[in-house]
């Protein structure tokens, strides 16, 4: 069906924009009695994003995880659970439809016409589909390389957003973390050329290789993804999936439906990244900065407005706010240990401004350490911290 519509789909139908800062999971919960309770839970953790097709797996299913969504203030992007286009279902919680995860490239054709067929019959929502991670094999991806595959699939599938699953692992004796930007890097490249917004999939419990991540260690890759520009970040996992890929368990609520550790972790940082979100989506990324801690004093340019001049390991996000001012995310890129650099400004601290996570306003910049010489700022280990600075 969607194949068949295809073809009447118009050029000037309209596109799916999103109006708030993705924060959202893989596996949503069973839907049964406990039904309200458990969407209640997942607002109280300030998630903003439901991707549905684990619990909400029918139409009537579906049906009700956007009523609860919509009593909650979440929003969702469903199954299609075998309806044809013209029933699937709409409203102000429906952000769109799961199409696909982790497609090959010769998937392409015929996920083009499926995206076409749903913008033309419900325009506005999101036709859903999530790529492979760079780490991928060109048999998975079906192409030779992974430029190719991100590059070939915003072309030819036409979609409008661009998400991925990247699960880097950060043990003592294996650190992706560099894996990972290079990831975010075509992600972020990519979506500035088609002038979509990127989300990304970030590991949130242990599984194979992957040791249980720390608070800190979701704090990296959350920031770190900001930093790339990304307007979503989505946990992987939400409720703990069954099956011998996942015999520990330990997602941020159990098969069983009992709150890991993880639950007051994420509760935690979502509600930092919800408070940041409304400035994030006034965003554009115009580049991303390493600062390694052997790099030396000149390793930034002048044009840097906020400048690390202590060594430490830093990532640095620069944007174009949409009012015009510039904006910073200076990132410390160590997950297990907090920095305190000294930095300059480029223009007179009057003049900055930070993002406050704990309220979303503007407030003064103030120095942590006023009895040193310099301006210093404290940085939690794995997280950043967000300043407006005029224009240049």
């Amino acid at each position: 069906a969607l194949v068949a519509l295809a073809g009447r789909a118009s050029a000037q139908t309209a596109r799916f924009a999103p109006d708030r800062f993705a924060i959202g999971f893989w596996v949503d919960p069973p839907i049964g009695d406990d039904a309200d309770a458990r969407y209640a839970e997942i607002a109280e953790a300030h998630f903003t994003l439901v991707i549905g097709g684990f619990g909400g797996n029918t139409p009537e299913l579906v049906r009700r995880q956007l009523e609860l969504c919509e009593k909650h203030g979440l929003v969702a992007v469903v199954a299609t659970a075998g309806l044809p286009l013209d029933q699937l279902p709409d409203g102000d919680a429906c952000w769109g439809y799961s199409l696909r995860d982790e497609p090959n490239a010769a998937d392409f054709p015929a996920l083009a016409d499926a995206v076409r067929a749903i913008r033309e019959a419900r325009p506005g929502r999101l036709a859903y589909i999530n790529l492979f991670p760079n780490y991928a094999n060109p048999a998975q991806l079906g192409t030779n390389t992974y430029d190719e595959y991100v590059r070939r699939f915003v072309d030819e599938v036409d979609v409008d957003v661009l998400s991925m699953d990247h699960y880097p692992l950060m043990r003592p004796d294996a650190d992706g973390r560099d894996g990972y930007c290079a990831n975010l890097e075509i992600m972020r490249r990519e979506s500035l050329r088609k002038g979509i917004p990127f989300w990304n999939f970030f590991n949130a419990m242990p599984f194979g290789p992957h040791y249980d991540p720390t608070e800190s260690q979701l704090a990296w890759q959350i920031y770190t993804s900001i930093a790339y520009g990304a307007k979503g970040v989505l946990y992987f996992c939400y409720w703990t999936p069954r099956g011998d890929e996942f015999p520990k368990g330990g997602a941020i609520i159990t098969a069983e439906g009992r709150r890991t550790r993880h639950y007051e972790q994420a509760k935690r940082l979502n509600r930092e990244i919800q408070n940041l979100g409304p400035t994030l989506m006034e965003l554009t990324s115009t580049d991303v900065i390493r600062v390694p801690s052997d790099a030396g004093p000149d390793a930034l340019s002048a044009d840097v407005p906020i400048r690390p001049v202590t060594p430490g390991d830093y990532l640095i996000g620069l944007f174009d706010h949409r009012d015009g001012r510039r904006a910073v995310l200076l990132n410390d890129y160590d997950p297990n240990y907090t920095s305190w650099p000294t930095v300059e400004l480029a223009v007179d601290i009057a003049q900055v401004v930070e993002i406050d996570p704990a309220t979303g306003g503007e407030a003064p910049v103030v120095d942590d350490s006023p009895d040193m010489e310099g301006l210093q700022l404290s940085l939690d280990a794995g997280k950043g911290r967000l300043f407006l600075l005029p224009p240049a």
